[in-house]
């Protein structure tokens, strides 16, 4: 019982850790549902394994973007969906900062899923050596994707922005 305590504690307090990588995989509410489940499962089924050798939320970053990653290539089989084209509430948006916004987002739809994910934590703030432990790839291959994405990424955003003149 007292396992499963305080894997319920770890998991209420680090649950937004879930929701970030349901709603960069997956545009739809019941499927970012599902894969809020799944990867809660998977978690539990780790749990054991958990030695605490990394901090409860990093651990957890793996098995979510592990399970999500999973989920996704199976949702991807049965129906594809454009993520890019899924955000209404800036679409119709004429302030150039959403516009700037919307750009950004279709360039990072655009990215693979492990370039999501590596963006995703870049943007959460975790160093290179986190990030890295998280995708089981050393501090320097974070940096070289890194390098990588952004550029693909200024380029991406360019394609879906046009400033004002």
């Amino acid at each position: 019982m007292q396992a499963s305590a305080s894997f319920i504690a770890l998991l209420t307090e680090h649950r937004n850790i879930i929701y970030k990588v349901c709603n960069l995989y997956m545009d739809d509410k019941e499927q970012r549902e599902d894969l809020f489940q799944e990867i809660t499962l998977q978690a539990w089924k780790s749990f054991s394994h958990f030695r605490g050798d990394a901090k409860f939320g990093t651990w957890l970053y793996r098995v979510a973007l592990n399970t999500a990653i999973t989920y996704f290539k199976k949702e991807q089989r049965r129906a594809p969906v454009m993520l890019a084209d899924n955000f209404p509430d800036i679409a119709d948006s004429h302030d150039p900062a959403d516009e700037q916004l919307m750009a950004m987002y279709k360039a990072i739809a655009t990215l693979s899923k492990i370039d999501k994910a590596l963006i995703m934590l870049y943007l959460e703030d975790y160093s290179y050596q986190e990030i890295g432990e998280m995708l089981g790839i050393t501090a320097n291959n974070v940096a070289v994707k890194m390098n990588r994405v952004k550029i693909r990424l200024k380029e991406e955003s360019k394609k879906h922005y046009e400033p004002a003149q």
